[in-house]
């Protein structure tokens, strides 16, 4: 079909764009995988299935989407703030607090679903689920721990479903995961960091179960995804020099269990908690793998990280047919700790206030708009130097997001 392509060819045009940032939100993860979701900070997001965005979040949502095909694209600028402020360090080069950490990124998504029959559907995702950028001002006294970190994924997600009756249905789906890692430090003889990259195969799973016509429950999994990034290293003469690299790395699983409720024609409630396997990572080893030093540990970062639960609530009021105002808070635990949080990732605590609106344009087309702020802890840092002295302090950190997303239905 003419408008199928069409749609399809800018599915993948948005996928192509995320190419263009990243930004750090959860440890890792990026929490914004959708425009609608934003305003409800994700409450409900595996049960509420209102939009082709739930081909992400439970591929079994796809079943009771309405007409045949649906797309979403969406769109988020995003600007995380990470402020250092000395306390104590006992660094021997660089001054000056490092300016801020975060800045502004643009995060496109793209999703698409349609259904083969009234049982079965199919659907793709397009986007970026986990990334990282933080970026300190020349000379600062940290640079010989941090001076720039990069992560970044691009994620192809396509998902089938199985809808069994009217209560239960049934998704699952393949993931191709790219993965560039890159980050730096200016030591006392020069620059100094690998830049690697690698690509991965996940799946994941999901069930839907329509409790009552008003309620839905939702179920989600998601696998880790296991890496072993190849590339280059830049090192001065007095450490070694220049050479090739290899790293793994795991990008963590996560589980969500999440309620949707139509209390009565005006008002949606929802609610979320997700659980995220970040225990997988505990430390990014970076090995030589060329020259006289092959199979010698470049650099060790250690992260030790535990696994977090985040839990949300949400609603949505509806004060005539055309739109719908949203509304979302969200608990989202730190996966760090106060031992081996690392100015490269100085993340905290985070509780999330969310706000949206829906208007309907059409019958068939809905404008999603919604903002986020995140209020982040304080979060303190207590890292040595290979080359003596300890960077000591507090970094203060907070977060906006804006959101936008076009919805279709034919």
């Amino acid at each position: 079909m003419k408008t199928s392509g069409q749609v399809m060819r800018v599915c993948v045009a948005a996928a192509l764009a995320t190419l263009a940032g990243t930004a750090v939100a959860g440890g890792l993860a990026i929490g914004t995988q959708s425009g609608s979701g934003t305003g409800n900070a994700f409450a409900g997001g595996a049960a509420s299935a209102e939009d082709a965005s739930t081909v992400w979040y439970n591929p079994a949502g796809m079943t009771v989407l309405p007409g045949k095909t649906n797309f979403s694209i969406a769109a988020h600028a995003i600007k995380p703030s990470f402020k250092f402020q000395n306390t104590a360090s006992t660094l021997a080069a660089g001054t000056g607090e490092g300016g801020d950490g975060g800045d502004w990124a643009v995060i496109p998504q793209a999703f698409f679903t349609t259904k083969l029959t009234d049982k079965w559907s199919i659907g793709a995702a397009f986007n970026t689920p986990f990334g990282l950028k933080t970026e300190y001002d020349a000379g600062w006294r940290g640079q010989v721990i941090a001076n720039k970190s990069s992560l970044k994924t691009y994620n192809l997600n396509v998902s089938a479903a199985y809808k069994f009756n009217d209560v239960v249905s049934l998704g699952g789906g393949l993931n191709y995961q790219r993965v560039e890692l890159e980050f730096n430090a200016v030591t006392p003889f020069g620059l100094f960091g690998p830049t690697l990259s690698d690509n991965g195969y996940g799946y994941n799973a999901g069930a839907l179960f329509q409790l009552q016509p008003q309620t839905r429950l939702g179920l989600h999994y998601r696998s880790a995804i296991n890496f072993q990034a190849t590339g280059s290293l830049t090192a001065p003469a007095a450490l070694g020099g220049n050479g090739s690299a290899t790293a793994g790395l795991t990008a963590p699983n996560n589980f969500s269990i999440s309620l949707f409720h139509a209390l009565n024609p005006r008002w949606d409630l929802m609610a979320d908690v997700t659980w995220t396997g970040w225990s997988h990572l505990k430390s990014l080893n970076v090995v030589r793998t060329s020259g006289a030093l092959a199979g010698a540990s470049a650099t060790l970062l250690t992260f030790n990280w535990t696994d977090t639960w985040r839990t949300s609530i949400g609603a949505n009021f509806k004060p005539n047919d055309a739109w719908k105002i949203r509304f979302g808070v969200a608990l989202d635990k730190t996966p760090t700790n106060d031992v081996d949080r690392t100015a490269r990732v100085p993340d905290q605590d985070r509780t999330w206030i969310a706000v949206g609106a829906q208007y309907k344009v059409s019958n068939a087309g809905k404008l999603d708009f919604a903002y986020a702020h995140e209020f982040i802890k304080d979060a303190s840092v207590n890292n040595a130097s290979p080359f003596g002295g300890r960077l000591i302090g507090n970094f203060n950190n907070q977060a906006d997001i804006f959101s936008v997303q076009y919805s279709h239905s034919f």
